[in-house]
Formats: structure tokens, sequence, C-alpha cells
């Protein structure tokens, strides 16, 4: 009977430890919104602040030079038979603008494959001033047949960009990782001096 009611006021104290854990659990977002109020730590509070239907006041970001626009082009290339393209052509950006396009690939084959594209730029000294935040070309990828995606490419072009340049050409070229990609011909020497 002891051990009974040793039990039941420990059941009782596990449940008020309980409770206390979920209160200070369900507690702590309005906590860490206070706090970061406060403090001035996190931005998003700051943008809750922002009175209805008025947009918010974003700051300016001082890298982008508004005085400058660059053409940047797209090109896809592939080295196998699937479909691969960018969203669009071309554009026109400002040096330090954060840009994002698409590049839309198909798996066009009746079998999975894995693939990774290659970046290159024309003309070349835009190549260490083209700044890529997120890009498709960072990984490998496999898809099943037929199947379709879209990735992304986040990037911005370095304001020390000579101003000679007025176009940059991003291209990039496809190809299937581990497939059967022919062998590069071998050229023929012929031999000096041997008779046949």
């Amino acid at each position: 009977m002891l051990l009974q009611r040793e039990n039941v006021r420990m059941v009782r104290k596990l449940a008020v430890i309980a409770a206390c854990m979920f209160a200070f659990g369900y507690a702590l977002v309005p906590i860490y919104k206070t706090i970061c109020e406060m403090t001035g730590i996190n931005i998003l509070a700051l943008g809750e602040q922002a009175v209805p239907g008025e947009k918010p006041k974003l700051p300016v970001n001082t890298q982008v030079d508004l005085s400058r626009t660059i053409t940047v082009e797209f090109d896809a290339n592939s080295r196998g038979p699937w479909e691969f393209k960018p969203a669009q052509r071309s554009l026109e950006v400002h040096p330090g603008e954060l840009t994002t396009v698409m590049y839309e690939f198909q798996n066009i084959q009746n079998r999975r494959m894995s693939a990774q594209a290659i970046p290159s730029y024309a003309p070349m000294q835009a190549t260490s001033h083209f700044n890529k935040l997120e890009c498709f070309c960072f990984n490998q990828y496999t898809l099943e047949p037929g199947e379709k995606k879209s990735w992304p490419v986040v990037f911005y072009i370095d304001s020390k960009l000579s101003k000679d340049v007025k176009t940059i050409t991003l291209s990039y070229t496809f190809f299937e990782v581990g497939g059967k990609t022919p062998p590069a011909p071998v050229a023929v020497v012929p031999v000096v001096g041997s008779h046949t």
C-alpha cells in the first residue's frame, strides 16, 4: 500500500513537471520575440512593426552600381540526347545586383541518367567577376526517364568588372556522368622515313 502511494505521488510530480515544460516551451516564442525586439537582433521582428498596407522599407543595397548596365546572355549546350535550355535568353543587370535565372532540363531517354553542367564565360575577364551564390552546376543530378527539372542560378556581377565589358555570356555544357561518351579521336601521325 505504501509503495502504491509513492507511485501515485511520483506520477503527480512527473505530470506537474511535464506541464511546466510544455508551458515553458509554449512561452519561448513570445519571450524570444520580445528579446529580439529589445536588442534589435532579429530583422524579421522589425518588419512586423510596419503599418499594414504600407510596404516595409528595406535597406538600400549600396553595392549596386545603378550607373551601369550589363547584358547577360544565357547559353546551353548538351552532350547527349536530352533537352537543356535557359528559361530566358538574356537580361540586363546592374553590377552588384542579385539576380536569379532558371534553366530547364528534361531527360528524353528511356533510361535513368546522371549528369552535371560545366560553366564557361565570355569574355574571359568576366570569369573572376561573375559570382554564383547558387547554381545547379555545383552538383550532379540523377533524372528518371522523361523527368523534367528547373534549376536556378543566383548570381551577381562584381562592380570591379572593367567598364569596357557591356555583355557577358554564361554558357553551360551539360554532360552525362559515367555514361557512354565516345573517346576523343586519336590522330594518326605518319612516321617519317618509313616505306610501306
